[in-house]
């Protein structure tokens, strides 16, 4: 095996983050299968896209309401119990539906509690579940840990919707949830076979008032934490709304169906795994790799919004994917090596929240405008965001430097690459 392949794979040579990974594959394709069947499952019932948007919405709203509160959580119980709670919680909604749906007794009331309660149990799982991987594969593999997560997340994305569209086509809908509720046996499985003796402790937050507030003032007081967590707060609201934009590209821009939007999101979503394994053979994250990965996130963008033909879109949606995941996973990584580790369930908290948690409030304004002006002018809404991010973080982190230099003391940790060492 040579020594590139070797690292771009390195966390998969630790057992316990192998039994982490294999979890993950199963549970988050169920995750998609069922977010494809909730949303098919309200057009059926209603017809109606103003229901399919509540419904996407309700999925995410929880983590604006709850999210902090998970963080919380993380850091002051055993991550590995919290997620088994949470991956029996998630099951609860999953059987819920394909109970209803099944019998034929499903409404959209029901569709909206459940989906409502499954992102209610994720605004507790995520962070605990983002904190998690530096315990099993220790600071000098996280960077490569988080973007095999992110391979998991994109291949889920083409994995899932084509087992959901094969269910509902061959054996109905109410289906999906039975499979669904079933993948999360995968991840509670894995967790169960996890080795406390071989994962890295992580000190417990104190039960004290304030532990909130004290969440966001270390943020506050941290420019390495915080420039990141600002730049994917405006990149998360106006730029990652690829669910709204790439279907309104498909039907109103190309006069296409669903075989366009099918081929704009599956070429999307092969740069997003590219990119992912390009960044889990990275030996360093740097600022300079965050906003030249959010310039090219904005550039490409931009070139895929004014894109005179089909053909001529899907080139640069490849290159749109690779930034996209480079910029997530960067920031992610730079957060977890360089954060407190009695503050990380928190800090990953935020994380959720400006890069998920967004979604409810970015998600309508978007389709707002490409509705208003046209569906390239809303993704390249999203290319301007991502370029003033970009410019606006490159100004943060020189205001630093001059400041440090100023101060005559050492540059704060955050310009410093973050190396992971080659392993033979």
């Amino acid at each position: 095996m040579s020594p590139a392949i070797h690292r771009t794979f390195d966390s998969l040579h630790v057992p316990n983050y192998r039994r982490y990974f294999t979890g993950q594959v199963i549970s988050v394709s169920g995750n998609w299968i069922q977010n494809v069947a909730a949303m098919w499952l309200m057009v059926k019932l209603t017809g109606d896209g103003l229901a399919v948007g509540l419904t996407a919405a309700l999925q995410f709203l929880p983590l604006m309401l709850f999210g902090a509160w998970g963080g919380l959580l993380a850091d002051r119980v055993d991550k590995r119990r919290l997620l088994l709670c949470t991956q029996m919680g998630l099951m609860v909604p999953a059987i819920v539906l394909a109970v209803t749906t099944l019998s034929g007794v499903v409404t959209p009331l029901i569709i909206y509690a459940m989906v409502f309660l499954r992102g209610t149990a994720t605004a507790i799982d995520n962070p605990a579940r983002q904190a998690l991987p530096i315990e099993l594969v220790g600071p000098e593999r996280v960077v490569n840990a988080v973007a095999l997560n992110s391979v998991v997340i994109q291949t889920s994305r083409i994995i899932g919707p084509g087992i959901a569209g094969l269910l509902i086509a061959v054996v109905g809908i109410g289906w999906c949830f039975v499979v669904d509720a079933l993948s999360f046996l995968a991840m509670i499985v894995a967790l169960l076979r996890l080795d406390p003796e071989q994962m890295g402790e992580a000190p417990r937050a104190a039960r004290r008032k304030g532990a909130l507030r004290e969440g966001y003032r270390y943020v506050r007081g941290a420019p390495h934490l915080l420039i990141p967590l600002a730049m994917m707060s405006v990149i998360g609201l106006l730029s990652f709304n690829f669910q709204i934009v790439l279907p309104l590209l498909a039907h109103d821009t190309w006069k296409g169906t669903a075989t366009t939007f099918t081929l704009l999101t599956m070429t999307m979503a092969v740069g997003s795994v590219i990119g992912a394994l390009v960044a889990g053979n990275r030996r360093e994250i740097t600022p300079r790799l965050l906003v030249g990965a959010a310039t090219l996130f904005g550039t490409f963008q931009l070139l895929a919004a004014f894109a005179p033909i089909l053909p001529l879109q899907l080139l640069p949606l490849v290159f749109l994917g690779m930034a996209s995941v480079t910029f997530s996973s960067g920031v992610n990584s730079t957060l977890q090596l360089q954060v407190d580790p009695a503050m990380r369930g928190r800090v990953m908290a935020l994380y959720s929240l400006v890069f998920l948690g967004s979604t409810p409030i970015g998600a309508p304004l978007v389709g707002w405008i490409a509705s208003w002006a046209g569906p390239r002018t809303g993704m390249a809404v999203g290319g301007a965001a991502a370029l003033v991010a970009a410019a606006g973080a490159a100004w943060a982190y020189r205001w630093v430097a001059a400041r440090a230099d100023a101060a005559e003391e050492p540059m704060p940790s955050h310009t410093v690459p973050v190396r992971v060492p080659t392993h033979a």
